[in-house]
């Protein structure tokens, strides 16, 4: 009776966990779209590291709700074969997140050189381009800088010699980019402080990332202790 309701305990547990699988699922499906748009937005190449991230893990969410549905489905009906396939899927999901934060650092310099190099080409399509002068408008106002290094990189683009987009003043109003004074707009250049900012939330990331894996080791570790059970005969319902 003592291993019974200690399988019944992991039982309730693995449901619990299996909650938060969808809910993390989700999160991961969320995280990849939204890293999708802002790379369309930012970003003209294609096929490249960074585009292939938010793709694997937009995968890898839709994978975890897969998984997490086949999970319950053996819990609920106690199948042998159901939770081994669960466990195995499940590690196979950690194996996929370890590789991809390890091309995430190993790539992120050539992330940073690819955003540069497509700012500066935006910067050279913004006075033709309705679509590429409200992102990098956007973005200059978001950030409060102007340029890809700095103000000054708008002086090498033609019809922007003697201004600056309106985005790039400290207080926006109608031209006030045109024959600006240097202390009433933002000198710094967008690449390095977008950068910075994305240094600053890593450990968020890194901090939830370390969260699910652990909620996926104990996961897998719940499903071995109930196949194990399974195996054995007990009956745990």
């Amino acid at each position: 009776m003592a291993v019974e309701g200690g399988m019944k305990c992991v039982k309730f547990l693995l449901y619990v966990l299996l909650l938060a699988f969808c809910a993390c699922a989700v999160g991961l499906i969320a995280v990849g779209v939204a890293t999708q748009l802002v790379l369309n937005q930012t970003m003209t190449h294609g096929a490249t590291p960074s585009f292939l991230l938010p793709v694997v893990i937009i995968a890898v969410g839709a994978f975890l709700f897969l998984v997490a549905f086949v999970g319950c489905c053996g819990a609920c009906k106690e199948n042998y074969c159901l939770m081994i396939t669960f466990a195995i899927f499940l590690s196979l999901i950690m194996l996929v997140e370890v590789a991809a934060a390890i091309a995430g650092y190993v790539f992120r310099d050539k992330v940073r050189s690819e955003f540069n190099k497509d700012f500066r080409q935006q910067m050279k399509n913004y006075p033709k381009a309705n679509e590429t002068a409200s992102i990098l408008d956007k973005m200059q106002k978001d950030f409060k800088c102007c340029g890809a290094a700095n103000y000054t990189d708008w002086e090498k683009i033609p019809t922007m010699a003697s201004r600056v987009p309106d985005s790039c003043c400290v207080n926006i109003t109608n031209n006030c980019g045109v024959h600006f004074v240097v202390k009433d707009i933002h000198t710094e250049g967008c690449v390095e402080k977008i950068a910075a900012w994305l240094r600053k939330n890593v450990l968020v990331v890194a901090a939830a990332a370390l969260g699910i894996a652990f909620v996926e080791i104990l996961g897998i570790v719940l499903a071995c202790c109930l196949v194990k059970s399974i195996r054995s005969g007990y009956e745990v319902m």
